[in-house]
């Protein structure tokens, strides 16, 4: 491979790069966040830094319309992989 060619995607499910306002909704608390990028089955979110997060909550996505149930699959710094359903 060379330096020009493109990565390889290595997912099940290939991600579409967006910039999207949300909302964690859990146990009665609301946190603001962002969408990075999404697709069917998941999606990284950003929120403040030092924030808690739990494990599981509703996400909901204003530009859509759309709430989610959500699962925390990894966390890094800010960043937040969760899968959706």
């Amino acid at each position: 491979m060379g330096s020009d060619d493109p990565p390889i995607e290595r997912r099940a499910h290939p991600r579409t790069a967006v910039l999207k306002d949300g909302v964690i909704i859990a146990e009665g608390v609301t946190i603001n966040c962002s969408v990075r990028n999404q697709h069917t089955h998941g999606a990284e979110l950003r929120v403040d830094p030092g924030v808690d997060i739990p494990d599981r909550f509703v996400l909901h996505i204003h530009a859509d319309d759309t709430r989610y149930r959500a699962v925390v699959r990894w966390r890094k710094n800010e960043r937040l992989g969760v899968q959706i359903y």
